[in-house]
């Protein structure tokens, strides 16, 4: 019986301990991202993560000099790309697309993802709503003013 309530505390503090790095894991956009610093570029996707709590696009920026700059676009939740109209097929490596988004804090070759134009011209909401980036009606599923 005293084993059994030993595993019993031992399983769920292992259980709680989990949570809490899950949620340390997740921030907000202001956390991370400059909502002042708004970020455009064109690249070639290189991979997409549809990982939790957020996705990321690998990208390849193009520079003056030839080479290329790699670039981490974080997106929504894999939930929320999909309910957008994303599908895993959407960002395949060797995609061309537009970006705009926001500079990492850090300067770092990372940015939060606004929105993903294809080279046909069409368009794809890339944020998560409600983490704190800005307002700007962009977001189909924000509340108007």
């Amino acid at each position: 019986m005293r084993a059994r309530t030993v595993v019993s505390i031992a399983v769920l503090g292992g259980l709680v301990a989990a949570a809490g790095a899950q949620a340390v894991a997740h921030h907000a956009f202001a956390a991370e991202f400059d909502a002042n610093a708004p970020i455009e570029m064109a690249g070639t996707v290189v991979r997409m993560e549809w990982v939790n709590p957020h996705t990321w696009i690998h990208i390849d920026v193009a520079q003056p000099d030839g080479t290329a700059e790699r670039w981490m676009i974080e997106g929504g939740p894999p939930t929320s790309l999909l309910r957008r109209g994303f599908t895993k097929r959407s960002l395949l490596a060797g995609t061309e697309i537009f970006v705009e988004g926001f500079q990492a804090k850090d300067g770092s070759n990372k940015a939060n993802g606004r929105d993903v134009t294809f080279a046909d011209g069409s368009k794809l909401f890339l944020g998560s709503s409600g983490t704190g980036a800005p307002r700007d009606g962009r977001d189909p599923t924000e509340p108007p003013r």
